[in-house]
């Protein structure tokens, strides 16, 4: 039992489970966000408020093509509000928290001997080897 109970308190397990609760939460946010805003701003333009009615026939056979469309705005919506509030963000966040050296363009490594020499050299000073002409 102790070791059941270790299991569902271990950190990861509960973030997981705080994530998923989060992501159904925006989820139903963003589907508002689509259903009481955009669908109406594009129904606004082209003239339905509801793509769900959308649909034709042949030969019996009922294609229900409007629910698509719906469908198909949610998800860009949904990619759109993903990628700026969360994408963008965390990546300008993360280039900010970034602790690593910039890249040094004046240097380059020697494929001979892994010694770091000029970027415009053509022979490696401390192994005497060609590395090819600076680009």
């Amino acid at each position: 039992m102790k070791d059941f109970k270790d299991f569902l308190l271990r950190g990861n397990l509960v973030d997981m489970a705080v994530g998923i609760v989060i992501g159904v939460a925006f989820v139903a946010l963003v589907n508002a966000f689509v259903g009481d805003i955009i669908t109406p701003i594009i129904g606004a333009i082209g003239g339905k408020t509801d793509f769900g009615s959308l649909s034709f026939t042949i030969n019996g056979s009922v294609f229900r093509y409007g629910d698509f469309i719906n469908y198909v705005v949610s998800f860009v919506v949904i990619a759109a509000v993903i990628f700026f509030l969360v994408v963008k963000p965390m990546n300008a966040l993360m280039a900010r928290r970034k602790t690593e050296p910039p890249v040094d363009e004046t240097v380059k490594s020697c494929p001979h001997c892994l010694s770091s020499i000029p970027a415009a050299a053509s022979v490696c000073s401390f192994c005497t080897r060609d590395v090819g002409a600076a680009v």
